[in-house]
């Protein structure tokens, strides 16, 4: 049995997305191995991160600077007649990188795994229904979502509340693998997905 102050590390790490007690302990044993300085850099690295990082009004993806919204709400130059729906920041920075799509962003802030009543108050569904009331410039919105189960539960249900709005739906075309993921699809696969949604 750990100590209290380890075992309380690793509790705080085992809540991160995809680490287990087994690597969260293996954290914890690589930062008593640091000297203290790197200690206090990690420290505050996170208190810059709470600090300076926030969320966009618009779109609901995290950013830092002056401005009231992130750079690409802020551009005039994107296409303001199309909205590509995402689960997270991770994987509208994938769409990013092809530098094939020009239009406006909103992330969703998750996925649904089944049609659960608690996981859909867990995203922007609200904010989302609000913006297709108050954005008539938005023509067509793509949904991005990971080729699995998850990804396409999540179309479905988007799908479904999206259409009384009378915009054009559209899904990121073929060049996906089923059950692979937006953020370790290459900028080619990507570019072409972008292409061919359909």
């Amino acid at each position: 049995m750990y100590s209290k102050t380890i075992q309380k590390l690793i509790d705080l790490f085992s809540k991160f997305p995809t680490v287990g007690p087994r690597t969260a302990s293996r954290f914890v044993f690589y930062l008593l191995r640091l000297p203290k300085e790197e200690i206090e850099k990690l420290i505050l690295a996170i208190q810059e991160l709470k600090a300076n990082v926030k969320i966009c009004p618009s779109c609901f993806s995290h950013f830092e600077g002056k401005n009231q919204f992130c750079e690409i709400c802020y551009n005039p130059a994107r296409d303001k007649s199309i909205l590509c729906l995402v689960a997270n920041d991770i994987d509208l920075k994938a769409i990013e990188k092809t530098k094939k799509y020009q239009g406006l962003y909103f992330v969703l802030g998750g996925v649904i795994s089944k049609i659960k009543k608690k996981e859909v108050e867990d995203l922007k569904i609200k904010e989302l229904e609000n913006l297709m009331k108050n954005r008539p410039e938005i023509k067509e919105i793509i949904l991005a979502f990971n080729a699995n189960s998850e990804g396409e539960a999540t179309s479905l249900y988007l799908e479904r509340l999206l259409k009384p709005f009378g915009k054009k739906i559209s899904r990121l075309g073929r060049g996906l693998p089923v059950g692979g993921e937006l953020e370790y699809a290459d900028e080619e696969t990507l570019s072409s997905a972008l292409e061919s949604r359909k």
